[in-house]
């Protein structure tokens, strides 16, 4: 039961980022020269800030040459953590973006 909550509660913040994202596009986007839908690029923003931070996460963990397991098991899964956390620090982004504008403006 309580995998499912976190499950659920982790799918439920997936996809309010993807509307956060779609929100940020849409308040972007020029007028009339639409190719892409807002959700295609909520999801590809989400994919490329994951690589990203995958990226400089493992160029971390290399240089400072830390032990980390290849794979752990999360809900009788077997994921790799430097994935998943860069996967939730992604997801997270656009929350933080979000209160960082609200602060600059006022």
């Amino acid at each position: 039961m309580y995998s499912w909550s976190i499950l659920l509660g982790f799918s439920l913040l997936l996809v309010l980022s993807l509307l956060e994202r779609i929100k940020y596009f849409r308040q972007t986007d020029n007028a009339g020269d639409v190719k892409s839908s807002p959700l295609s690029l909520a999801i590809q923003e989400l994919i490329a800030v994951a690589g990203g931070v995958y990226l400089s996460l493992l160029m971390l963990i290399s240089f400072l040459k830390l032990d980390v397991p290849q794979k752990i098991l999360l809900f009788q899964m077997w994921i790799d953590p430097i994935a998943c956390i860069a996967i939730l620090l992604s997801i997270i982004q656009p929350f933080f973006i979000r209160l960082f504008c609200k602060n600059n403006k006022g």
